[in-house]
């Protein structure tokens, strides 16, 4: 009888493990506690999407890069899109992280900000700068040459922030976001976020177990976002089993070019069809 290579048995367990799954608390806040809004007024998967691929979002972003330290990332990002805008004018469409997290600043309004893959802090000056009083809660292991680009760290991230007309509290937490995370907040039972950001470790594991441990904290009626969900295929399936497949979300993807972006607003405390039901049994329906 022959042995299966060790190889091969890894790949098996990693399709086949049971992945975490998110804990949800009942009574769970709104972000219309935040704002005078009624949450099923929530802006709906496509305009989030429309807006994500709006000629304002690549101005905004196109503005957003000259306001923070020039770096040979940037200046690429910033010539790829002046180059498709020039050739192929009103009908160029594209959505990243950036133009993404753009429009759920502007719909949202949000005053409490998760993010965790802060890296240089791009993502969360794209917040910072739509929304300058929101709380910022960024969470990175700040790893050297990260993607052979320089990552200075939490002071330089700060500095980003201010840099483009940030003045909201900032906690940047250094550490394994899977060990971060989760302790903070059991130190920080009663905070709660209107928009989350998932762009950290890419493994099965790492993606799903960082979505499990914040979706939680999710406001109704508020936003996640996840990146590289085109590139990455352990961070598709960890979006497809612990979000998309939720009845608690409507979902949003663009993934016609470069990495890939995913985007859900939570529409309900509980699953939808649970809620429906409950309500209906509440009004003698049945």
């Amino acid at each position: 009888m022959s042995l299966i290579p060790t190889a091969r048995l890894h790949r098996i367990w990693e399709r086949l493990r049971p992945l975490p799954k998110a804990r949800y608390i009942s009574g769970t806040p709104s972000v219309a506690d935040s704002y005078p809004a009624n949450v099923f007024q929530t802006p709906g998967t496509m305009t989030l999407g429309a807006a994500a691929m709006s000629e304002e979002a690549l101005s905004f972003v196109e503005d957003l890069i000259e306001r923070l330290t020039q770096s040979e990332e940037l200046a690429g990002q910033q010539a790829w899109i002046k180059i498709a805008r020039e050739q192929f004018g009103k009908h160029f469409r594209f959505a990243d992280l950036t133009t993404t997290l753009w429009a759920a600043a502007t719909f949202v309004r949000p005053s409490s900000y998760l993010e965790i893959g802060v890296r240089r802090g791009r993502s969360s000056c794209a917040v910072g700068a739509t929304s300058p009083d929101c709380a910022i809660y960024g969470f990175d292991l700040w790893i050297a040459e990260y993607a052979d680009v320089p990552n200075p760290g939490p002071g330089f991230v700060r500095n980003e922030l201010q840099a483009v007309g940030h003045h909201g509290p900032v906690d940047l937490i250094s550490g394994d976001s899977r060990e971060t995370v989760p302790a903070y907040l059991r130190e920080h039972p009663d905070l709660f976020f209107d928009i989350i950001t998932v762009d950290g470790d890419h493994t099965l594991l790492g993606a799903a177990t960082d979505l499990a441990n914040v979706l939680p904290r999710l406001k109704v009626g508020g936003i996640v976002v996840l990146d590289d969900i085109a590139t990455s295929l352990a961070v598709r399936r960890a979006w497809e089993q612990l979000v998309a497949s939720d009845l608690r979300y409507i979902t949003w993807e663009f993934t016609d070019t470069g990495v890939g972006v995913a985007a859900a607003i939570r529409i309900s405390d509980e699953p939808m069809l649970n809620w429906f039901a409950e309500s209906l049994w509440k009004e003698g329906s049945y």
